[in-house]
């Protein structure tokens, strides 16, 4: 658990936040509760909205459980609670940034995050930037008078990079700007990016606090400074979560501690072997020595999550081959389940951050399977495509 001098170990935090019992009758549960339409009890007390719910897109019991459990992880002021991670991106971007603004977006990013950026905030007249993943406090030189909003991901998309947090804060909070950052990779857990200089952390909670692939989610912290606007923003769009998904995710919470010290262990091992196997360039792993970036990584992050990236040797028709011969790990985007899944990396959408790189990308999403059986697939998958 990222140090906060909280006594309780991270396990027990995780299974008792979020909620009191004896609040409902001593379930250790809250209600799930489907909202819309919330009753007043006079005309007084609905015209000064005197009561804590008032309608079912401004929070419920179920809601506000899930919300306080990631403000007790972040440290946060406040908490939204949408639909999917990319909304959890996109609230923050458009609560902070206006027509004629400045925004400075990391080369590395979620793809999805890219295509926001580049479509609607340029429709709507925002001028956008994309920055060397390790600028660090260079990024200064890039910081305009417009500038409002400097969004960090780290590690980075498919490349995993480490970002020095704290230079670009520092930075950015001298010339006035806020900072955003997507910190799915690692969670609170590993990396509590508030106490980092961070003004925004954000979570697609479909991955590590979810857990089982079957749910979107997502979440966005603020401190202090950038809770109000923040909140306002994300009332006026209305794009509050369904209840269920909403405690789906609180559930996978619970166990999300042991599940990601599982993925950490399993994919550290599988990394680590595959630095030996013929046919693999290159690993890009930000917990291994050999990464470029690893001595950041260590003074910043308590712990690494299932998901990392291998260079193949030779191209396209290896990548393919590889692929096509896994029988355990599935084709399939998202990751933070259960289950090992690869897929294919694309970097032709970037501006700095390119390579160079000795082959073909693949990223793997390393679940919870048993970890030599895991090993014999990737070893299947080289075997074809050396063949």
């Amino acid at each position: 658990m990222a140090k906060d001098g909280n006594e309780m170990g991270i396990n027990t935090r995780l299974a008792h936040s979020g909620n009191n019992p004896h609040d409902y009758f001593g379930f250790i549960n809250p209600p799930v509760v489907h909202a819309s339409t919330v009753l007043f009890p006079n005309a007084a007390t609905m015209a000064a909205r005197g009561q804590k719910y008032t309608y079912g897109t401004r929070g419920t019991p179920t809601t506000d459980a899930l919300a306080s459990a990631i403000d007790g992880l972040e440290g946060s002021a406040g908490t939204i609670v949408v639909p999917s991670g990319l909304v959890a991106v996109t609230v923050p971007l458009l609560a902070f940034l206006s027509a004629g603004d400045h925004v400075l977006i990391v080369d590395s990013v979620y793809h999805p995050t890219r295509n926001f950026a580049d479509t609607m905030l340029k429709r709507l007249g925002v001028e956008v930037e994309y920055y060397d993943p390790h600028v660090g406090a260079g990024i200064a030189a890039l910081i305009k008078s417009n500038t409002k909003v400097v969004f960090t991901e780290s590690p980075a998309s498919n490349t995993f990079e480490v970002q020095d947090i704290p230079a670009i804060s520092s930075a950015a909070h001298a010339a006035g700007a806020i900072v955003m950052m997507d910190n799915t990779w690692a969670t609170p857990l590993y990396f509590r990016p508030l106490d980092h200089g961070v003004d925004i952390s954000i979570h697609a909670a479909t991955k590590y606090p979810a857990g089982h692939s079957d749910v979107l989610l997502g979440t966005a912290s603020a401190n202090k400074a950038c809770w109000k606007q923040l909140c306002e923003t994300f009332y006026t769009m209305g794009c509050c979560a369904g209840p269920d998904d909403v405690y789906q995710v609180l559930r996978g919470l619970r166990t999300m501690g042991v599940r990601l010290d599982h993925h950490q262990r399993s994919a550290l091992a599988i990394a680590s072997w595959l630095e030996g196997q013929p046919g693999v360039a290159r690993v890009l792993h930000p917990a291994l020595a050999s990464h470029p970036d690893h001595d950041l990584w260590k003074r910043d992050f308590c712990g690494s999550s299932g998901i990392f990236s291998i260079v193949l040797k030779g191209g396209q028709k290896q990548q393919h081959a590889f692929l096509d011969a896994l029988r355990i790990f599935g084709l399939g985007y998202s990751w933070g389940g259960y289950e090992s899944l690869a897929v294919p990396v694309f970097l032709g959408d970037r501006v700095v951050a390119k390579g160079p790189y000795d082959g073909p990308l693949i990223r793997l999403q390393i679940g919870l399977e048993d970890v030599e059986d895991l090993k014999a697939d990737l070893a299947r998958g080289l075997t074809a495509a050396a063949g």
